[in-house]
């Protein structure tokens, strides 16, 4: 069972920026395909970046070029940099960590920016 945790959410206002960590367990972390997605109040979830065994990234449009997503495989965390952020990137973000078949959700942290 791999434990996912995040952490770093909270209130900032428009043009701020946020860190979000998510530390996972297990010895294997650095083979985990690890992931951010967002839900908004009212909306579905929502994938927002990706980062993968070999470091390669990936990012929804919607954040593209404001987030960037890092991983410290020697501390097994994850991390996402929110840079230039909108109200509209106002939700609960969760991490995702995939290893093999199986995968994990955190319990999301709150991030919310105001205009």
């Amino acid at each position: 069972q791999v434990q996912v945790v995040e952490s770093g959410g909270g209130s900032v206002q428009a043009g701020g920026s946020l860190r979000l960590s998510c530390a996972a367990s297990g010895p294997t972390f650095s083979t985990y395909v690890m992931e951010w997605f967002r839900q908004a109040p009212g909306k579905e979830r929502e994938w927002v970046a990706a980062i993968f065994n070999g470091d390669n990234t990936d990012y929804a449009a919607s954040v593209k070029g404001r987030f960037t997503i890092s991983r410290d495989n020697t501390k097994n965390t994850v991390f996402l940099q929110m840079n230039s952020l909108k109200p509209e990137d106002t939700a609960v973000y969760y991490c995702y960590a995939q290893y093999q078949d199986y995968y994990y959700w955190g319990q999301g942290t709150q991030v919310t920016v105001s205009s």
